[in-house]
């Protein structure tokens, strides 16, 4: 949907996700916006990013957009118990951790030549409420110190590149109604989209470092 919302915008996307083949919708996409790149990607694989970044050597990008996620095995509810203190599943833990934070973190890395030669020079993170840490209410570890780390990965990033005049930012796109949801999610996709466009094309090198909700709102760390 925030490719489809930004070709609207008349953007030039890059989009990853990990088998193109199959993901009909980008096909969709592609085929009636040929301003639509798609490459295929697995962010836990680091040296896929390495030879994403080596393809790409040379093109500016103006807004890097960290999507991928995982809250883990699907259907969720089904597996959710790997993720609770007595029955933890320190292999799954590991996974988690691989895609939502070392991805962003490595991804980012890989492409700062890119962002730096962009005009608009922007990192974004989608991440989530859970992660904070006054928020104790969802008992998902490893998907909760996942956002917590990269939050916190975030936030020094973008103190190292702030002098650079790269704009690091956090975003939660709110509960939305996806296939991870547990069928209570209250934001619909192409309302979270459209909010988050809005953000992050608001940001400035002044909120680096920031972690709010895609309606602006703060987010207590």
């Amino acid at each position: 949907e925030l490719c489809r919302q930004y070709l609207s915008k008349d953007w030039q996307v890059m989009a990853t996700c990990r088998a193109p083949a199959a993901a009909d919708e980008l096909q969709s996409l592609q085929n009636a916006h040929p301003r639509l790149e798609v490459f295929a990607l697995d962010v836990t694989d680091l040296a896929a990013i390495d030879k994403l970044a080596a393809k790409l050597e040379g093109r500016p990008i103006d807004v890097l957009i960290n999507n991928a996620g995982i809250v883990g095995p699907v259907p969720v509810p089904e597996h959710i118990e790997r993720q609770h203190f007595g029955t933890l599943d320190f292999d799954l833990w590991e996974q988690v951790l691989r895609t939502n934070t070392f991805g962003p973190v490595k991804l980012s890395e890989a492409l700062l030549p890119n962002i730096l030669a962009g005009e608009l020079k922007k990192i974004v993170t989608l991440s989530s409420t859970v992660g904070s840490i006054v928020e104790r209410d969802t008992p998902a570890f490893a998907y909760a110190t996942s956002k917590t780390a990269v939050n916190k990965a975030m936030t020094l990033l973008a103190g190292v590149l702030r002098e650079q005049g790269v704009t690091v930012a956090l975003v939660c796109p709110g509960y939305v109604k996806t296939r991870l949801d547990f069928g209570t999610a209250d934001v619909e996709i192409a309302d979270s989209a459209g909010a988050l466009i809005q953000r992050i094309d608001q940001f400035t090198l002044a909120d680096s470092g920031t972690f709010t909700r895609y309606n602006g709102e703060t987010i207590a760390w």
